[in-house]
């Protein structure tokens, strides 16, 4: 009876949300979830080593380079789907487990329509494609002999042990780490684009275009977390020393449920410049993307007893609905193709300043909190330049293209090493048929490392190997 009374007193609704955020506090991983580019959707794109700003002649215009509609003279149309699965290899307290999560789904869909002009060309398209893909996987488990725990870590910003009867009424804990340690993250959810594009020849074999995105997606992480004394080390423990039925701590469990609904807005333009059938050259400007997150969040949990009794977290007071806006920076992309008879050669650079991501327009959240948000990016973040490489080989008389690729997503941490960035080996085939009906297939295989912190700074670290295959299959009329 007394800890009721003590809740009255203690717990006020601000004080519950400012518990929420110490568990589910927005940050750069946030920024960086939408920020980061993906692998995109085109198959012969994806073939390539998604180098493509030089190219883009076809659905690929849609994501690339909206100028490359231009070099269409008949109507088209395109779609595809995916397979994307993400393996990651854990390590934590020299304990090893795998995990892995798959998705499938529709990758793109386009409608290009060239319209009759006295000269040069003029194209609009409307298309519909996957930008950036949210499978994840974590798990892990392992006895961590330290004095630290997360009751312990969640003591200190949040109520939660003091709901779940692991403290005293004055919220002091008596334990001290020495649990073991295990949980599971899966990740799911996608962004895609509607996209409204129209291409101009503005001079001789000089084509100008423009991309109007309209954003829609969504991204759960359903986040499962125990310690448990498996040892017996608090056997002879009462948490409480008002409550008899706390002796002999036995498992705390929690689960964070984290739900996005997410919408948009962004624009591209794109140039490009066909030099005879020789070479092609593109540029192209993202302007920033703006992504409305409507963020909800629910927190559960479960503490259990040798004597048998268990407490269960009140959901009613650790859930809660944010919402804010995450704005990405400028990305400035440039590339070059050469055509050498039946083999095109490609190369492209993008260059993306992520210190220049923004929270803004936030509702349910504090000033001084974003403007934390904000600094962080600017002090954990830095720029970095992507490149890509992609080769086209066409079996002479035959109409089968074979394709390779390569390209490099530097991490966007501040000193990172290369073992971060996200390093892709890309292989395609295409056959064409009578100018008319194509069929094209891409497999990208990923690989980077990783590391996340349960709680604190390195004092409950997983360390992950990640590797991510990914299939596409599309089609293509021409009439």
């Amino acid at each position: 009876m007394q800890r009721f009374y003590l809740r009255l007193i203690y717990l006020t609704l601000i004080i519950s949300l400012l518990s929420l955020q110490g568990i589910f506090a927005q940050g750069v991983v946030d920024a960086l979830r939408v920020g980061l580019p993906g692998t995109g959707s085109d198959a012969r794109a994806l073939g390539m080593g998604n180098s493509y700003i030089g190219l883009s002649d076809g659905a690929g215009a849609a994501e690339f380079n909206p100028a490359g509609w231009g070099l269409l003279n008949r109507m088209e149309v395109s779609g595809g789907i995916d397979y994307q699965s993400y393996n990651n290899n854990t390590t934590f307290l020299n304990q090893y487990t795998n995990y892995s999560n798959s998705a499938t789904r529709l990758s793109n869909f386009s409608l290009a329509l060239p319209f009759p002009t006295t000269q040069g060309s003029l194209v609009f398209a409307i298309a519909y494609h996957n930008t950036q893909d949210y499978t994840g996987a974590l798990k892990f488990n392992g006895y961590n002999g330290g004095n630290t725990s997360m009751i312990q870590d969640l003591n200190s910003n949040t109520n939660i042990p003091y709901d779940l009867y692991l403290t005293d009424t004055n919220y002091n804990t008596p334990i001290n780490g020495h649990l073991n340690q295990s949980g599971t993250i899966l990740e799911t959810g996608s962004t895609n684009n509607w996209t409204f594009s129209g291409a101009i020849e503005v001079y001789k074999n000089l084509f100008l275009g423009l991309n109007l995105n309209i954003i829609a997606g969504t991204y759960e992480n359903n986040n499962s977390y125990y310690e448990d004394d498996f040892n017996g080390y608090y056997a002879n423990v009462q948490t409480d020393p008002n409550t008899p039925a706390t002796k002999g701590f036995q498992t705390f469990y929690l689960n964070k449920l984290l739900d996005w609904n997410i919408s948009g807005w962004d624009a591209k333009f794109g140039l490009l410049y066909q030099l005879k059938d020789m070479a092609r050259f593109g540029i192209t400007v993202q302007f920033p993307k703006t992504y409305t997150i409507k963020e909800n969040f629910n927190v559960s949990g479960y503490s259990q007893f040798a004597t048998g009794q268990s407490y269960n977290l009140d959901p009613t007071n650790y859930s809660d609905q944010v919402q804010y806006d995450i704005v990405t920076p400028y990305e400035l992309g440039g590339g070059a193709a050469v055509n050498l008879q039946s083999l095109i050669l490609s190369a492209q650079v993008t260059f993306v300043d992520y210190t220049q991501m923004q929270f803004q327009n936030a509702s349910g959240l504090t000033t001084d909190y974003v403007a934390s948000i904000n600094q962080n990016i600017k002090d954990q973040l830095r720029s970095v330049v992507n490149y890509n490489f992609g080769a086209e080989y066409t079996l002479p008389g035959l109409g089968i293209r074979l394709r390779a690729g390569y390209f490099v997503q530097p991490s966007a941490y501040l000193n990172d090493p290369s073992k971060y960035d996200r390093k892709y080996y890309t292989f395609g085939l295409g056959y064409l048929a009578d100018n008319s009906i194509g069929i094209d297939f891409a497999f990208a295989h990923g690989s980077w490392s990783n590391y996340g912190d349960n709680y604190g700074v390195d004092v409950s670290r997983t360390y992950q190997d990640i590797t991510t295959n990914k299939f596409i299959l599309s089609t293509t009329y021409r009439f």
